[in-house]
């Protein structure tokens, strides 16, 4: 069964950074694109970034374009968000999320995954 296990959320002033984990374990972590989702209170859940299961190529929506970065280590089951020059608008649950089927490129599309973590919250105060 694929677990997704989040941790690295917090309370930061704007203007700040976090970094975010997500550790799989379950299947062969390094098969299989990784993504990050975030949901606002009383909003959708949306896409933020994704990274391919071979790591060269990564995908985020335009609103963190140039301030967050996913990485992953296969060796550790790890993908990673760097975020930085946070805003108060980013201040959502974070959620670690993958598809079900092995070697896709990755997906914006939050319907499309199929396992997510349990989410972790992060607050940015103005």
């Amino acid at each position: 069964q694929v677990q997704l296990v989040e941790s690295g959320g917090g309370l930061v002033q704007a203007g700040g950074s976090l970094r975010l984990s997500c550790t799989a374990s379950g299947r062969t972590f390094s098969k299989y694109a990784m993504g990050w989702c975030r949901q606002a209170p009383g909003k959708e859940r949306e896409f933020v970034a994704a990274i391919s299961w071979s790591g060269g190529d990564t995908y985020y929506t335009a609103s963190v374009e140039g301030r967050f970065t996913i990485s992953r280590d296969n060796a550790k089951n790890t993908v990673y968000l760097q975020m930085n020059s946070l805003k108060p608008e980013d201040t959502a649950v974070y959620y670690c999320a993958a598809p079900e089927n092995p070697y896709s490129s990755g997906t914006d599309y939050p319907h499309e995954y199929h396992y997510w973590g349990q989410g972790t919250q992060v607050t940015v105060s103005s």
